[in-house]
């Protein structure tokens, strides 16, 4: 579906988009429809730009798309950046349910019509889900709570609150929380909010919060947006039940960039206050035991097989006999997670009662058959 420009009667607003359209744009504005911002629902769905619609740049782009959902599931953005995860975006093509392509109708600095073609890609929540617990990533629990954003924004004629009937003003701070795995909302706009723009602008986040109870959850993202001498300084508060847990400022000489800075340091803050600890293990130097090697056939699948596994960083043989190899794996995570991985296919097979972390028998696997 194609989305329409989307049009505010506010007479600020025209004030602060004619700003806008006057900072230097190097890329087409794409303006859609709110049903078209949230095409990437979910944390296991992402949307990414790409040229064309070949093979290859699909492929490059699930790899795009896979590395903002693990940042969507854990809350880390960072996550894709692991030790060993860039094999597993190398083949990201594993982990798609399904695709879809959208075209976006925009327009550009200078008025002119412009197309954007966006991939929407859906991954396999089970498969994803074992990747993360593979590597030991924390996780970021669902469902996740919706601050409220509380945003006031000069742009030279004095503050003004951006409530709903404004929601295109603060379209990038809501779409990078989207990309993150979270929602913002924003205050209905009555007389009384309005008048509570002197409050944000001072940074009283007592009176924001108090005028903040009709809404649930207890949360604020408490922002101001003005011009500087760079272009623009957006000052940001984030409030969880009262407490304050985290203060940042964004500065941009792009408005919109400035904005989304507020939906990143929200998530970073979430993260840091909910996120659960992954259960990898430490890494290290593990003995394992290989049982059914009857020959040079079986020892060359079982190094491949070895060899493409991610948080496999070292393979060092240890000692052999007739019924057994040893092998000294070099682990980005522990033991454990390897046996997780391994008891997904039909290569390996983890041994009960072996599991290696126990200080006792390495921990035993059996190559299954050709």
């Amino acid at each position: 579906m194609q989305a329409r420009p989307q049009r505010t009667t506010c007479w600020w607003m025209g004030l602060l988009w004619a700003a806008l359209c006057l900072l230097p744009v190097a890329t087409a504005l794409a303006q859609r429809t709110e049903g078209d911002r949230a095409a990437a629902r979910g944390a296991y769905e992402a949307e990414v730009t790409v040229r064309n619609q070949t093979d290859g740049e699909r492929d490059k782009a699930f790899a795009r798309a896979l590395a903002q959902v693990l940042g969507n599931v854990t809350g880390d953005r960072t996550a894709a950046q692991r030790d060993g995860m860039r094999e597993e975006l190398a083949r990201a093509d594993e982990y798609v349910d399904g695709y879809d392509y959208r075209q976006d109708e925009g327009v550009s600095a200078t008025g002119a019509p412009s197309f954007q073609t966006m991939l929407v890609v859906r991954f396999k929540q089970d498969d994803v889900d074992d990747l993360v617990s593979m590597f030991g990533l924390p996780s970021w629990p669902q469902p996740r709570p919706k601050p409220v954003l509380w945003l006031a924004i000069d742009d030279g004629s004095g503050p003004r609150l951006v409530g709903l009937g404004q929601v295109n003003a603060a379209r990038s701070v809501l779409d990078a929380a989207k990309s993150r795995g979270y929602a913002l909302g924003l205050p209905a706009g009555s007389a009384a909010e309005q008048a509570a723009v002197g409050a944000i602008w001072r940074g009283d986040t007592a009176a924001i919060a108090s005028l903040s109870k009709r809404y649930s959850p207890p949360m604020q993202l408490i922002g101001k947006l003005q011009r500087s001498a760079g272009g623009w300084r957006a000052d940001w508060t984030f409030v969880d039940n009262g407490k304050v847990l985290a203060n940042w400022q964004n500065s941009s000489a792009d408005a919109r960039r400035a904005m989304a800075g507020g939906a990143e340091g929200a998530a970073d803050a979430l993260f840091k206050r909910y996120a659960r600890t992954g259960d990898a293990g430490p890494p290290g130097l593990y003995r394992v035991r290989i049982l059914g090697i009857h020959g040079a056939d079986d020892y060359l699948r079982l190094a491949g097989y070895l060899d493409g596994i991610s948080i496999v960083r070292r393979v060092a043989p240890a000692s052999a006999t007739p019924d057994a190899l040893e092998l000294d794996l070099e682990l980005a995570s522990g033991i454990a997670n390897f046996a997780r991985y391994v008891g997904r296919g039909g290569v390996l097979s983890p041994v009960a009662g072996t599991d290696g972390e126990t200080g006792g028998a390495p921990a035993t696997f059996r190559l299954g058959g050709a």
